[in-house]
């Protein structure tokens, strides 16, 4: 941690323009913004009145809930490159859904360092049908979209991040996994209005959760509903 810490005040001093920020739970969160122009704002609002048939001025949400993921990609630069642009490159899966390109609030490396990619109050689009009130953390990593292989510094990487959320939100009720999106369709933040629009999803799967929860219990958020049919 004490290198991760160096490292920031390194980039700080060198003038790069990933500035290095100290948290209310002392992490170091550096920014590294994703392009987020009048494409992408204009395209989320689109997203937004179609999914969720909401006709908004600005994409500002109220987050009501912390979502973690993880890339299944195996690098911080090439899960960054992923992200970087505007618009949706290469995902058939989710193609119908919408030109805006995904999205996630944060970005974790394997060594825990911490990237805000944008705005923590803009909607992202990490999750289908619960954009409008969640926050992203994506991690690094995923072997191939369905093996577990996220860190240590990661897990600890993400417990402060949760923290630091809560503290900052305290409105945020939920701490959920990617992959048990489904089981928030019978609350009331679950907006889409496409029922074909949906897809299975295994991140970042339950043994990170239970790192994460278990080491934020004093923070008292809900987990997702039992499962359910959720088709």
């Amino acid at each position: 941690m004490k290198i991760i810490k160096l490292l920031a005040i390194i980039l700080a001093l060198t003038g790069c323009n990933a500035e290095p920020q100290i948290s209310s739970e002392n992490i170091i969160i550096i920014d590294k913004p994703i392009d987020f122009g009048s494409q992408r704002i204009e395209g989320t609002k689109e997203y937004i009145r179609t999914h969720y048939g909401l006709s908004v001025k600005d994409i500002t949400i109220k987050p009501k809930m912390i979502v973690l993921h993880w890339t299944a990609i195996p690098t911080l630069e090439k899960s960054f490159a992923f992200l970087k642009p505007q618009a949706l490159g290469d995902r058939p899966d989710i193609k119908s859904g919408g030109n805006v390109n995904v999205s996630a609030h944060f970005l974790v490396d394997r060594d825990g360092t911490i990237y805000r990619l944008m705005p923590e109050t803009y909607m992202a689009r990490h999750i289908i049908g619960l954009n409008y009130s969640a926050i992203g953390i994506e991690n690094v990593g995923g072997k191939n979209n369905n093996t577990d292989d996220l860190t240590s510094a990661q897990t600890k990487s993400n417990i402060a991040l949760v923290k630091y959320l809560k503290t900052k939100y305290q409105n945020i009720e939920y701490l959920i996994g990617h992959h048990e999106y489904a089981r928030m369709k019978n609350t009331q933040y679950w907006l889409e209005k496409d029922d074909s629009y949906f897809t299975q999803k295994s991140d970042p799967g339950d043994r990170f959760m239970k790192s994460v929860r278990d080491n934020v219990k004093d923070l008292h958020l809900l987990t997702p509903p039992a499962a359910k049919d959720c088709r």
